[in-house]
């Protein structure tokens, strides 16, 4: 299909789509019909919403954010909401020679009828699919070729802070929370509609979407390069702002979503009930772009909590809860709501999986509430495998911490667990990295001490600097340095019963590291790998690193540029007219900080470092007790108030074990 291509018709493309499902794995990705799917009614006065996970079915469902917008937006008389995810492989291939377009799978309705594409973004590495998903669409790929008759193609997601590898091909960015700004963008769409929609005004339409808070139009921006470097990037009007401001929602208990999460009639990853229960972290992880774009931290009221998981297991019939957030054991009413909900007697014998906890906030007692339920495997995050280097990363997580830790959780009955760790990260020496394996050891020799045959699971991920956190300015390491590495691990392991190495793909680390720091230039490299076949680069399967090589060269550009070399301080990086709510000099002098291994405590229980984040909010971090978790220091107490927490735009809530970053 060539970019532009329409094609499609009108109404539902289920008679079309049918004959095909025969052919192809997987066929329930395609049918919707789950628990909690809505229909919702399109017109002309309504704006309609296509919200698309750029991977597959199993994968995407799952999503919080993507769900909790779907409700939002169809509760409003003018709105109208569905979803779409990418299609595999085969189907594509059927669609494409069918000329069939990309679908919703709600209604069956082509992509192109619809007023707003939107995707969700949780990878750099799923850019490629954002440009297949569409061209499926039957819309042309680059913005600029967009005429008023095309849908709005819009994204958001952690992957947005630094959206400018993707400017050529979107519309419109949305930073920060998203449940109260897709009304706003609702507003304004609705407005261009009723004016006429095909009277030649797309580019007003851009303008007065940059207007919006939170939103930022790349074609509103004009970009401006010094050789390599990048020199500037300026608004082309008056009335664009000159930095765009995330979204913060500082009342995050209003918004209890979602009411109705759906229920697949397939398997998919994560398949249980989500709860999300604070959002933001003040722990201050350099490594962590997550910990750092979220701030500040506003807690989800304990009993709001407890009542959407009761509500919400005997909706859908789920027998196990994830409690969802970035450091979930710091949550105040953590043990009270797993006491509530294991002991309720009315959704039978529930599993608690609490996403993200940190090792010095796991104690006997956390231990003991779990293991009232069904146990399953535990996860912990050490990230670094030395006091040293946790204290570069900011993770202060002592020795000590972590087998305190894990002997809590063997005394409890759990026989297996995995951690988590980072590698290539700053400062990083060869004694830090094989303090991993001894670690791995360590755990095991505790676990010896109740039971039999323990096991530990090391699993190892390449260190990328993600925009907005002080390891910004870092130079990656090298791929054939993250493999030696790997490598040491595998020569110090090898032959230790009960501990199990995994590592992510060096390659893929490459191949992310191209994106996640790049700027305007970039576009062309993603468009290079699409149009070479260059789907599903998350999937190893599919995963190619000699295109990504390719598309550079063919480029004119150098990966030692963008990915090995380290930033200086008067660098114009190309998020530099975006705003996270993070001062650039307390990013910059966190950084410095890090090469002096001087570590911060979390601000929670500290003077205020002035971050930048509560600037503006009338809050600071918005906690249900002043008093800190064990091990915390006191400092000043904070604000008391409960709130609760939601998903940002379309952002994808990575339900894993515990533990996880």
């Amino acid at each position: 299909m060539q970019s532009g291509d329409k094609y499609g018709g009108g109404g539902s493309l289920w008679p079309r789509l049918e004959p095909l499902l025969p052919q192809v794995q997987k066929p329930a990705r395609y049918i919707g019909c789950e628990d909690g799917m809505q229909v919702p009614e399109h017109g002309p006065a309504i704006v309609s919403w296509l919200l698309t996970y750029p991977d597959t079915y199993e994968i995407g469902l799952p999503n919080q954010g993507l769900q909790i917008l779907y409700e939002i937006l169809n509760e409003r008389s003018d709105a109208a909401a569905e979803r779409s995810y990418a299609p595999w492989t085969d189907l594509e291939a059927l669609m494409r020679r069918d000329r069939l377009p990309l679908f919703s799978v709600d209604t069956h309705r082509a992509a192109g009828e619809f007023d707003i594409l939107a995707f969700n973004l949780s990878a750099e590495l799923t850019y490629t699919n954002l440009v297949n998903c569409i061209d499926l669409a039957g819309v042309p790929i680059h913005s600029a070729s967009r005429c008023d008759a095309d849908p709005l193609v819009g994204v958001g997601g952690h992957c947005t802070y630094n959206p400018e590898p993707i400017a050529d091909f979107v519309d419109f960015v949305v930073l920060g929370d998203g449940e109260e700004v897709v009304g706003e963008i609702t507003d304004v769409v609705r407005e261009w509609k009723r004016a006429g929609k095909n009277s030649g005004t797309r580019e007003g339409l851009l303008r007065e979407l940059s207007k919006v808070p939170g939103v930022y139009v790349p074609s509103m921006y004009e970009v401006d390069y010094d050789g390599p470097a990048l020199a500037e990037v300026r608004p082309r009007y008056a009335d664009v702002p000159a930095q765009v401001e995330k979204r913060t929602v500082a009342d995050l208990a209003e918004w209890p979503y979602p009411k109705r999460q759906l229920v697949p009639l397939t398997e998919v990853v994560h398949d249980r009930l989500a709860v999300e229960v604070f959002r933001g972290c003040t722990r201050g992880c350099r490594f962590c772009q997550a910990g750092m774009i979220t701030r500040p931290v506003r807690e989800r009221p304990a009993e709001q909590v407890s009542s959407m998981i009761q509500q919400g297991l005997r909706r859908t019939g789920y027998d196990e809860v994830s409690l969802t957030s970035l450091s979930t054991a710091d949550f105040s009413g953590i043990e009270q709501v797993i006491s509530d909900t294991v002991s309720d007697t009315g959704v039978g014998q529930v599993s608690v999986a609490l996403p993200s906890l940190r090792v010095d906030a796991f104690t006997v007692g956390i231990a003991a509430q779990v293991q009232r339920a069904r146990r399953t495997g535990l996860t912990f995050a050490p990230e670094a495998g030395t006091w040293r280097m946790r204290q570069v990363i900011n993770k202060l997580i002592s020795d000590d911490d972590l087998f305190g830790a894990v002997d809590s959780a063997y005394s409890q009955g759990w026989r297996r667990m995995k951690l988590y760790f980072l590698t290539g990260l700053p400062t990083e020496t060869d004694e830090d990295t094989l303090g991993i394996a001894e670690l791995g050891r360590r755990c095991v020799e505790i676990g010896r001490e109740y039971h039999r045959s323990p096991a530990v699971t090391v699993s190892v991920g390449g260190f990328v600097p993600k925009p907005f956190t002080p390891f910004q300015w870092f130079g990656q390491n090298t791929e054939p340095e993250l493999r030696r590495k790997i490598e040491l691990l595998k020569n110090d392991l090898r032959g230790t019963k009960g501990v199990q190495l995994k590592w992510h793909d060096s390659r893929a680390s490459l191949a992310e590291g191209i994106t996640s720091r790049g700027d305007r230039r970039l576009g062309a490299v993603i468009e290079y790998v699409w149009r070479h076949g260059g789907t599903f680069q998350e999937w190893s399967e599919h995963f190619s690193v000699d295109l990504w090589l390719e598309a550079m060269a063919a480029n004119g550009l150098e990966v030692e540029w963008y990915v090995y070399r380290h930033r200086t301080q008067d660098e114009v990086l190309p998020w530099d007219h975006l705003s996270a709510g993070l001062h650039k000099d307390f990013l910059w002098q966190d950084w410095r900080d890090a090469l002096e291994e001087l570590g911060l405590e979390d601000c929670r229980w500290t003077p205020c470092y002035d971050c930048g984040a509560c600037t503006g909010y009338g809050i600071e971090h918005v906690v249900a007790s002043a008093t800190p978790p064990a091990g915390g220091s006191q400092g000043t107490g904070k604000s008391a108030s409960l709130t609760g927490s939601v998903p940002v735009l379309l952002q994808p809530r990575q339900s894993v074990e515990v533990g996880q970053p």
